[in-house]
């Protein structure tokens, strides 16, 4: 996997994207932090639109080093 990088975070906001690309983006994002933490914002529950907010600390740790 590649490391993801802090100029990576705008591709997040990229649109249209297929839900499967936006999920292979935000598990890189989510494995390459030292923290995270989602919020659930906002919910409509007739309509199924939701909004989630993800907090947390991207790994900054060497570059050079792939885990």
């Amino acid at each position: 996997m590649s490391r993801f990088r802090i100029q990576d975070l705008q591709s997040l906001e990229r649109s249209p994207t297929s839900p499967g690309s936006l999920r292979v983006k935000i598990g890189e994002l989510l494995v390459q932090s030292v923290n995270a933490v989602a919020e659930v914002e906002m919910l409509d529950r007739d309509t199924g639109e939701y909004r989630v907010v993800l907090h947390g600390t991207l790994d900054l740790g060497d570059p050079g080093v792939e885990r």
